[in-house]
């Protein structure tokens, strides 16, 4: 406790006096009480939360697949608040916490469910639930009830991670769920919207309906174990995401480390082409794909010689050929990793140039996949808006029209249109601006004349160097030939 500041202790205090009161009534002597059954939902709630996270958890790995409320819900309903309160102890006390302070984490984990569910118990008595719960026709009766109290503990949820997320960090709430210093800082399951808690609600008021049945507790356990499956395969499926999330960041970050002069480029690229995938009318997960292939598409510079990638001065022939090798280094580093799907032949032909003349395999046209069309354009329109040590950055409008002169030889004419609309509708606003800390550069040079080839930056003849640079391997640093 004493690592959080005083405004976080006196939350997380005011939590746990909060829950013991409402958790108080159900332990007088004399509270009509059925402890058979506050025990086997506490049981039941202590046991899917430790069966989430025990043996099939990865270790270390992010908490917060999400709490399973079915059954404090299911208590709620069941039972008078108090009891309701006291059976979302234990379930709150086992709930992964990962980050430090860890006994505190769980404690106001175990003190925000009580109360949570002892205002909504209130608010489900108060609505008539419990005796619609009763009645000939429980379940329709109910509903309405049971939505509301499920709302209510959302709700309270959700004010209680605010005042204390707030409390912690000097910032407002939303901006200190993202921040990196939270010591509470919650899982999404603390603030997720109200859908999960409504359905949540439903799979608790059918095991409360079955429970009242004639069947009995057996049957209302029968009644939570598709929603427990679901729960734990979404679970899963998030940590493989999150999984991704950090190869791919790895894999990045070590390229930028290498390169320096490049840092941020590889999230501006994939930026630029999950636009134009946006705006080609592409599915949501083959954008995602196109969004990965962009920030991937030099990863193979980890082939590549440093020395090279430093070098100041014009690269021999044998030396541009060691460069041109980076495709295929990259498409061999991340063919074992199978999410990454289309993305690894957009990373083995983004230097592919319409009209034959790229490389590594000389494709022309239709022959070069359509993601490496698409990450082609997005790297060659980066090169040329982002300042390096040799040119300043290119107005957008100009980077454009270059690429637009250079569709249909270079770039395929689709992707150069979608861009260019993309930038029109929404404007380019990259979400990383990579050489902030570098010296300022002196104003680009004008671009040679069609037809000419400029000797120190061999490339393509009537393109700006940016250009030339993006379609051999990318932007060069500072004083060195064209990657």
């Amino acid at each position: 406790m004493r690592v959080l500041p005083p405004a976080a202790r006196a939350c997380v205090l005011g939590a746990v006096l909060a829950a013991a009161a409402c958790a108080a009534p159900a332990l007088r002597p004399g509270s009509a009480v059925p402890w058979p059954a506050v025990g086997l939902l506490a049981a039941l709630c202590l046991g899917s939360e430790a069966a989430r996270s025990l043996p099939l958890r990865e270790r270390g790995s992010p908490e917060g697949s999400g709490p399973f409320f079915p059954v404090v819900l299911a208590a709620v309903f069941l039972l008078p608040p108090s009891a309701a309160a006291l059976v979302a102890l234990p379930g709150g006390l086992a709930q992964p916490a990962v980050q430090r302070p860890v006994a505190v984490r769980r404690v106001w984990h175990a003190a925000r469910q009580a109360v949570a569910a002892w205002a909504a118990g209130q608010a489900y008595g108060l609505l008539g639930g419990r005796e619609a719960l009763a009645g000939a026709a429980a379940f329709p009766s109910a509903m309405l009830p049971a939505a509301l109290a499920a709302a209510v503990f959302c709700l309270v949820l959700t004010a209680l991670d605010a005042a204390v997320l707030a409390a912690a960090e000097p910032r407002p709430a939303g901006a200190a769920r993202r921040g990196p210093a939270g010591l509470l800082r919650l899982p999404p399951g603390g603030t997720a919207a109200l859908a999960p808690y409504c359905l949540h609600g439903l799979v608790g008021l059918m095991t409360a309906v079955m429970w009242h049945s004639p069947y009995g507790p057996p049957a209302a356990l029968l009644a939570l174990l598709p929603m427990y499956i679901s729960c734990w395969v979404f679970a899963q499926y998030r940590r493989e995401h999150a999984a991704h999330q950090a190869t791919i960041r790895a894999l990045v970050q070590a390229v930028d480390i290498k390169d320096r002069y490049t840092r941020g480029h590889s999230e501006r690229v994939g930026q630029a082409s999950e636009m134009i995938a946006r705006e080609l009318g592409m599915a949501d997960d083959r954008r995602e794909v196109v969004r990965i292939a962009g920030i991937l598409h030099d990863v193979g510079k980890l082939g590549v010689p440093t020395r090279l990638l430093r070098k100041d001065g014009p690269l021999t022939p044998e030396e541009r050929r060691v460069i041109e090798l980076h495709p295929e280094y990259g498409h061999e580093m991340v063919r074992g990793i199978g999410f990454l799907g289309e993305a690894r032949a957009a990373i083995l032909h983004h230097h592919e140039r319409v009209d034959g003349s790229g490389y590594p395999y000389g494709l022309s046209g239709e022959q070069i996949p359509v993601l490496a069309r698409v990450v082609a354009v997005a790297d060659s329109f980066d090169a040329m808006t982002s300042t390096r040590s040799y040119s300043r950055a290119r107005p957008v409008e100009t980077a454009l029209a270059e690429l637009e002169r250079c569709a249909g030889s270079q770039f395929d004419p689709a992707m150069v249109r979608a861009l260019t609309t993309a930038v029109g509708r929404h404007g380019w606003h990259p979400v990383v601006t990579s050489d902030e800390d570098l010296p300022a550069a002196p104003a680009a040079a004008p671009a040679p004349a069609a037809g000419a080839r400029d000797t120190g930056r061999e490339g393509l003849p009537g393109m700006p160097a940016q250009v030339r640079d993006a379609a051999q391997t990318g932007p060069p640093g500072p004083g060195k030939a064209g990657r």
